[in-house]
C-alpha cells in the first residue's frame, strides 16, 4: 500500500532516491521497482533487519536487480550521514509526527537533496487524528513511547516545508478508509489487535489492498479530501543540479560504510548505528 503518488515524483532510472524513515521499506520497494536506486533508512533497528531480509528475497526472485538498493542502514533522520546535494529525490512517509525536532529533520533532508531535486513527505491528517488523540491516550506521547509528538495542520507543515528552501508543487490526501480502523483501535485500546470488530476491519482492509475492486477505489476518491488519514505534500528544491544527477556515487562525509549493499554509498560513522 502506497501513500505517495509515484508519478508526481518523476523518478527516472538511476535516479537516486533517499527513504528517511522506511520502516519495513513499501515505499523503497516502489522505488527499485521503478528503476530508481535507492538507500533505505530508519531508526529502528527490526525494521532495517526486515526490510534487509525483503530485499534478499526480492533480489532472489529476480523482481529487483541488487545494484537498485544503494544501501539499508539505522540513522538518524537530524543528522543524515550524507554529503549535502546527494540525492535527486528525498522522501519521507508518516515520520515527522514522531519527531521532536522535525524542523531539524525537514533542513536534513533538504540538505541532501540535490537542487532541482523533488521531495514527497506524509504526515497524519488533522482531523482524523485528532480523533485519536481525543480517543486514546495511548496512542500517542508520551504515553506511547516512540510515538506521535503532534498533530499537523497542514498549513503548518507547508509553512515548515518552505522556511527550509522548498517550493511546495501540491498535496493531497489519502487511505479514507483506514480513519475509521484507527478510531476503531483507539476506541477499543490501540494494543487490543485481538478484538473481534477490529479483526473484521483490518482483514476487509487486506482484501481491499489485495483485491482493489472498483467500489472502494471510488469510496477512496470520493472520501478521501475529507477522511483521508493521509496528507501528502509534494515539493521542489529551487535551483538546478551542479553536477550530472547520474553519478554513480553517492559522496558522504567519510569512507565508513555500514550498508546492506555497500557497492556506491559511503556512511559516516558518527551519524549511523549498527543494526
Amino acid at each position: 500500500m502506497l501513500t505517495i503518488r509515484f508519478d508526481r515524483l518523476g523518478i527516472r532510472p538511476g535516479d537516486r532516491v533517499l527513504d528517511v524513515g522506511a520502516g519495513f521499506g513499501r515505499h523503497a520497494f516502489e522505488v527499485a521497482r521503478r528503476g530508481g536506486r535507492v538507500v533505505a533508512l530508519d531508526y529502528a533497528a527490526d525494521e532495517v533487519v526486515q526490510t534487509r531480509a525483503t530485499i534478499d528475497a526480492m533480489v532472489a526472485d529476480g523482481e529487483i536487480e541488487i545494484d537498485q538498493f544503494l544501501g539499508v542502514l539505522r540513522g538518524d533522520a537530524t543528522r543524515l550521514p550524507f554529503a549535502d546535494g546527494s540525492f535527486d529525490v528525498v522522501i519521507t512517509s508518516e515520520v515527522l509526527e514522531h519527531i521532536q525536532d522535525d524542523v531539524a529533520a525537514i533542513n536534513e533532508m533538504v540538505r541532501v537533496l540535490r537542487p532541482g531535486g523533488v521531495f514527497a513527505a506524509t504526515v497524519p491528517s488533522w482531523m482524523p487524528e485528532t480523533v485519536n488523540w481525543k480517543l486514546s491516550d495511548e496512542y500517542h506521547a508520551p504515553k506511547s513511547p516512540g510515538g506521535h509528538v503532534r498533530i499537523y495542520t497542514a498549513t503548518e507543515l507547508a509553512a515548515k516545508l518552505r522556511a527550509s528552501g522548498l517550493d511546495v508543487t501540491g498535496r493531497h490526501r489519502a487511505h479514507a478508509l483506514h480513519s475509521p480502523y484507527w478510531w476503531l483501535k483507539c476506541a477499543v485500546g490501540p494494543h487490543n489487535d485481538q478484538h473481534p470488530l477490529v479483526q473484521r476491519y483490518r482483514e476487509f482492509l487486506e482484501w481491499d489492498i489485495v483485491n482493489q475492486p472498483r467500489s472502494t477505489r471510488i469510496a477512496e476518491r470520493v472520501l478521501a479530501p475529507v477522511l483521508g488519514k493521509s496528507t501528502v505534500f509534494y515539493a521542489r528544491r529551487p535551483g538546478r543540479p551542479a553536477t550530472s544527477p547520474h553519478t554513480n556515487t553517492i559522496h558522504t562525509n567519510t569512507t565508513h560504510t555500514n550498508t546492506t549493499h555497500t557497492n556506491t554509498i559511503h556512511t559516516d560513522a558518527t551519524r549511523v548505528t549498527t543494526a
